[in-house]
């Protein structure tokens, strides 16, 4: 084990991240109430005692540094920087969202994490001319703000290349570890972002391989950095619609394009409006409709006080999931939510997983518990 005089603060926040199944709300909460390594000096009684389970005391107790350290020199190597929640480059608005990330790895230039950014996302099979729309705003609307997105097909790498032909900057938010490029296809997108004063950035170690539960938690940080998400393209049952909900709840504004009314990838957008979020056909609507000086002013402050938050309550309200009621506070299976809650099981997954990200439910041996 490493010696306490060579343990810093990488060191500690790596080990909280180990905490297996634990929010990392919960895990920040745990930090500020007794200190980035005070918490390591907490006995195993009085670590049981604030409902840690043994699994998780032992984390604590006995973190693997020789790991760590291996993490820590794996990322000098790869030129990955790890961001902790108490660093300066961490994003001063994703830290005010219900289940930020307990840390962040990044590449390239992270000075961008706390410039005013706008989401664009959409659809991996896309159309050509939502690629086109989306390509065409980003080079815009990246003349004011960074454009953020997910790295992906379709829409997220029309978004990044159109503010790279404009020659301003952009951030790709992945869901894996920064030395795996997913998908490879966007192997020289990625090399172009960073190469143009751009930055990639994920909550994932290195090694990570590509899972699908990644890609939805790894919206929440696309989402949270962001004042603001555009969607250009989705279908009724889509990633981009999850992002929509998590904006919502992050007291993020929501806009989205409307599309030709056969297309099926223009139903989720459709829907969106429908139900409150701001129709979009051209790059000076989300401007006109922005405060923007004061939104560029939250990212300048860099204090949760500047956010002077924006009632969205009537939009809000109808993102409010339902399921919540439908899960106990012991263990509740997938079957007893949905003959609870008369939907489709595969709906049922998706929102779970959603309040899983708000820290409202944790999934466990069973099924899923009410967290309080």
């Amino acid at each position: 084990m490493m010696s306490t005089q060579l343990k810093t603060r990488l060191h500690y926040w790596l080990a909280i991240k180990r905490i297996p199944r634990l929010a990392s709300n919960i895990k920040i909460n745990l930090v500020n109430q007794y200190g980035l390594s005070g918490l390591f000096d907490l006995s195993s009684s009085a670590l049981s005692a604030l409902g840690l389970n043994g699994n998780q005391v032992t984390a604590i107790l006995s973190p693997d540094y020789a790991s760590i350290e291996s993490t820590i020199q794996r990322c000098h190597a790869d030129k990955i920087t790890i961001v902790g929640f108490d660093d300066d480059n961490y994003p001063a608005l994703l830290k005010e969202t219900a289940n930020p990330p307990v840390l962040l790895f990044g590449q390239g230039n992270l000075a961008l994490l706390n410039q005013p950014q706008l989401a664009i996302v959409g659809s991996r099979s896309a159309t050509i001319s939502a690629r086109e729309h989306a390509k065409t705003f980003a080079m815009q609307l990246s003349q004011s703000m960074v454009i953020t997105s997910g790295l992906a097909l379709g829409i997220d790498a029309a978004a990044h290349r159109g503010a790279l032909n404009a020659k301003r900057y952009t951030i790709a938010v992945v869901g894996t570890g920064l030395d795996i490029v997913y998908p490879a296809r966007n192997k020289a997108l990625a090399i172009d972002i960073l190469a143009n004063g751009g930055a990639i950035i994920s909550e994932y170690l290195p090694g990570t391989k590509p899972k699908p539960g990644c890609f939805p938690k790894r919206n929440r940080i696309i989402t949270g950095m962001s004042f603001a998400v555009f969607v250009v393209e989705a279908q009724l049952k889509s990633g981009s619609l999850i992002s929509a909900r998590m904006a919502l709840e992050q007291n993020r504004e929501v806009f989205a394009m409307p599309g030709a009314i056969n297309n099926p990838q223009s139903k989720g957008c459709h829907s969106l409006i429908k139900q409150g979020a701001a129709l979009v056909d051209q790059p000076s609507d989300i401007l006109s409709l922005l405060d923007f000086p004061n939104f560029a002013g939250l990212y300048r402050s860099n204090s949760p006080k500047s956010n002077k938050k924006v009632e969205k309550t009537n939009q809000q309200s109808l993102f409010i999931d339902p399921l919540l009621s439908s899960v106990d506070y012991e263990a509740t299976s997938v079957d007893i939510v949905v003959s609870r809650s008369n939907l489709p099981t595969e709906e049922v997954l998706t929102r779970l997983m959603a309040l899983e990200l708000r820290g409202l439910v944790t999934a466990v041996p069973g099924g899923y518990i009410k967290m309080n």
